[in-house]
């Protein structure tokens, strides 16, 4: 008896040895969308640095190209992804696509140094100019973006925009929310809002008892003859069939400047108070927000967060304070607030004891709740526990990350925040561990009496946290920036270095190159 022929019908490459910066890696793709790499000794075929990486759920396909005379490795999967080196490591860049099923080069008189990338009835002849920007991409509205959200369920992006009407006699403003194809990027559908009314906060979230998912705007009244706002709504959408559809409307007491899913329920800060709402079903199907409960006691409550039953209030002037959701009582009480008088311009949860906030005079500081003190007045009180002058007016916080993580490495566990400003900085801020931290607040220490500052000013002063009330030395903050021009040095500077913290300098290079995966 024999068994019949077996003939290959398809070959994939799953595997194969590339050399980045003259160092020799084996790429090894597996078939539930993760990529193993190795460094691989040419001279007796030792493997070495083992990393493992998610790139998707679908079996990766593995090609080799160039660009501008460096090479690389597209991996085609249901998240197509470029692989490159930099300094010496390894790193990934998502490609603008969606899923791919096959990638060669393709050169021609028409197309030079061109790519031809297969995916399901389409073919796409393209270049990649440059391999670190390949997630960068500008999208031309035609008016300003003041705020924005993802909803995945649809595919599609919701903004508040601004666009001036410069053909009347006076300017005047006109205030939109529109839809876009998250793929398109396209306009698909537009929501005109009142004359005088602005978009403030928007959200995509589902409530309980519902399983439709919804955006969520806040918008304001602006009356020129009002210094505050006094009116504004609260606007649910659903997406039918890539329509935005009004579904409820509710009028508040002013601006309603931020929204949170919260509980399956809607919390919103509303000038100075903060509002839960429920989404009720009426007797005739339709749906409403109806109020639960609310708390008073701030200037202006611009920036909320919220984990579990806690709610973090980033006030105009009152700096940070912690609330509490009674679920029996149906109430929402104060728990702990910062007593300084801190003019907030963004908050963030870092853990569960642990908030970050971000101020007027472009500071950052950290407050921990005091869940063990012994009285009333200690629990009452948020310390102070970090403080640092960024040098930027930070508007945003948002947990995430801008780089791909790496399970295997010990960085790839580290909790990372992002940040943006007003000047168009992206940022990062990492949670290190307390002896990781150690290590980098000594290797800071001693960058800060090798490298001068510009105009031999003082790193130290910089980084101090300053307003007009208090000047204080950085605390439980350290600067990346300064930490990664480590690997900038000559050799003799980094040895002088490694010779006062008594760790070889290849132990040095290897934790600082760790930490640069981070962004």
């Amino acid at each position: 008896m024999a068994l019949p022929a077996a003939r290959a019908k398809f070959r994939s490459p799953l595997f194969g040895v590339s050399i980045f910066e003259e160092i020799s890696y084996l790429l090894c793709a597996l078939g539930d969308g993760h990529l193993l790499n190795f460094v691989l000794n040419t001279s007796n075929g030792e493997l070495t640095d083992r990393k493992k990486v998610s790139l998707g759920t679908q079996p990766i396909a593995l090609r080799t190209f160039s660009s501008k005379n460096a090479t690389h490795v597209f991996a085609a999967s249901d998240r197509p992804t470029v692989i490159y080196s930099s300094n010496k490591k390894l790193l990934y860049s998502n490609v603008n696509l969606k899923e791919v099923s096959y990638m060669c080069p393709f050169n021609s008189a028409a197309f030079p140094d061109s790519l031809a990338i297969a995916k399901e009835g389409e073919l796409t002849i393209g270049t990649i100019d440059d391999i670190q920007k390949l997630h960068i991409r500008s999208i031309p509205l035609g008016e300003h973006a003041r705020r924005i959200c993802h909803q995945e369920q649809t595919r599609t992006f919701a903004i508040c925009s601004l666009k001036y009407n410069q053909s009347s006699v006076e300017d005047s403003e006109m205030h939109f929310i529109r839809l876009l194809d998250d793929q398109t990027f396209e306009f698909i559908s537009t929501y005109p809002l009142d004359q005088f009314e602005c978009g403030c906060s928007i959200l995509s979230c589902s409530f309980s008892d519902d399983s439709n998912v919804y955006y969520c705007v806040g918008t304001a009244y602006v009356m020129p003859e009002e210094n505050e706002p006094t009116k504004g709504r609260i606007l649910v959408f659903a997406v039918e069939d890539g329509k935005l559809q009004l579904i409820a409307e509710k009028e508040t007491k002013g601006a309603v400047y931020s929204l949170n899913a919260f509980n399956g329920k809607l919390l919103a800060a509303i000038n100075q108070k903060i509002q839960l709402y429920k989404w009720m079903l009426r007797d005739d199907g339709s749906r409403e927000l109806q109020s639960e409960c609310g708390h008073h006691g701030h200037i202006l409550a611009l920036y909320v967060q919220t984990r579990g039953d806690f709610i973090v209030v980033g006030d105009l002037m009152k700096s940070i304070s912690l609330l509490i959701y009674k679920h029996e009582e149906g109430a929402i009480e104060e728990r702990a607030r910062d007593y300084n008088a801190n003019w907030m311009s963004a908050v963030e949860i870092l853990d569960d004891d642990i908030y970050l906030g971000a101020e007027n005079n472009f500071n950052l500081f950290t407050v921990r709740k005091n869940s063990e003190g012994a009285t009333d007045e200690e629990r009452g009180r948020l310390e102070v526990v970090g403080e640092y002058h960024l040098g930027e007016f930070v508007n945003r916080f948002r947990h995430g990350s801008l780089v791909m993580r790496l399970p295997d490495s010990d960085v790839g566990q580290i909790p990372t925040v992002i940040f943006g400003t007003v000047n168009g900085v992206i940022g990062v801020i990492a949670s290190l561990p307390h002896e990781q931290y150690a290590f980098l607040e000594m290797l800071q220490t001693n960058l800060r009496k090798i490298i001068k500052g510009v105009g031999g000013l003082s790193h130290e002063q910089w980084r101090s946290f300053y307003n007009e009330k208090k000047t204080v030395d950085a605390k439980n903050f350290l600067d990346g920036d300064l930490i990664e021009s480590f690997l900038d040095l000559s050799r003799n500077r980094m040895e002088e270095i490694s010779k006062a913290m008594n760790v070889p300098v290849d132990e040095l290079m290897k934790r600082v190159e760790e930490l640069t995966r981070l962004h």
